[in-house]
């Protein structure tokens, strides 16, 4: 059975424009890290990216390493793309990065103009699209001149591979570096993608009075702390959970004692609003207005329906503010 869109899946999805561009994001876009790769069921992330576009999620977000193995979830979802999208193109935004290990020998990481356009190449093949809206510096190369690196996001706009450049995990100086040699080139740096949730707030300060002063949009990725932001954890760690298997980010060490006191604590403000834990901390990026867009990532179309229920609640009271800064203090 072939798939049609839901005809009302603009009608409930908020949009917030990306800085000072003329482009809007869902406040909530989908990201592909995880669960659309070679080892995951094809029938889940097939209904996943189904259920994402028919409630107005937009923005679908790769890197050329996503899987396992690096480059599946770009040929797998690349596939559905071709297959059951083909006539709403127009309708997405397609964003991929390069920065980190993909193929083996001096080519296949980093910042080099080599290895990010011959990237940029490989995976416009494996998504099976002319090209991508948005195209990423996954992360500063410190021994890779900026100019280069991003010389070769504005090769990728001007030759029409890519519609806009975009930088991800640059600290602030780095962001107004990259800022200034992109707009010099006549490519202005659409948006930013940091890691940011309640507990990891290092964006907060320079950075985001740089993303400001420049017009540009951020995009928040680990909006959930790698799940250790939803009631997963409340009570220790569970069985097959990230936190449990020896490798990932999320090692069992992390889930501290004080850890788990916090997160219960916000738990019970969560219940207070009638949100989940996870609903709650999508929220709370989203008060602010500089945030464009938070990256959800979903192992079932429950899961991504659960972060969708954010958005019946996106309001905090100076109350409310107030208990979580003290619980995350």
């Amino acid at each position: 059975m072939s798939y049609t869109p839901a005809t009302d899946r603009y009608q409930h999805m908020p949009y917030r424009r990306s800085g000072k561009s003329g482009l809007l994001l869902p406040l909530i876009s989908l990201g592909f890290w995880h669960n659309f790769g070679d080892v995951d069921d094809a029938s889940v992330y097939k209904n996943i990216v189904y259920k994402a576009f028919d409630k107005g999620i937009t923005h679908f977000d790769f890197a050329n390493n996503y899987g396992p193995p690096p480059g599946s979830a770009e040929s797998n979802v690349g596939a559905i793309l071709k297959k059951d999208f083909k006539g709403y193109r127009d309708e997405l935004i397609i964003s991929t990065k390069a920065g980190y290990l993909m193929w083996p020998g001096p080519y296949g990481e980093w910042g080099s103009r080599k290895y990010l356009l011959s990237s940029l190449d490989q995976s416009l093949k494996r998504l099976e699209v002319d090209y991508v809206d948005i195209f990423y510096s996954h992360r500063f190369d410190p021994n890779t001149p900026l100019e280069e690196t991003m010389g070769a996001l504005a090769s990728a706009v001007q030759q029409g591979k890519a519609l806009y450049a975009g930088i991800s995990s640059y600290d602030a100086e780095q962001t107004t570096k990259a800022a200034n040699i992109l707009r010099s080139m006549g490519t202005p740096c659409l948006i930013h993608q940091p890691k940011y949730s309640m507990l990891d707030r290092w964006v907060e300060g320079e950075l985001m009075q740089v993303l400001d002063q420049k017009g540009i949009g951020c995009i928040a990725f680990s909006p959930l702390a790698q799940g250790v932001l939803t009631d997963k954890y409340l009570k220790g760690i569970p069985e097959n959970s990230r936190a449990s298997k020896s490798h990932g980010a999320l090692q069992s060490n992390h889930i501290t004692k004080e850890l788990v006191s916090q997160i219960k604590k916000l738990n019970d403000i969560a219940k207070s609003r009638n949100q989940s834990l996870a609903q709650m901390a999508i929220a709370w990026l989203l008060k602010d207005q500089r945030v464009t867009s938070v990256l959800v990532g979903a192992s079932s179309v429950a899961q991504l329906e659960d972060n969708l229920g954010s958005l019946n609640n996106l309001a905090f009271d100076a109350l409310e503010l107030n208990k979580i800064e003290s619980i995350l203090a």
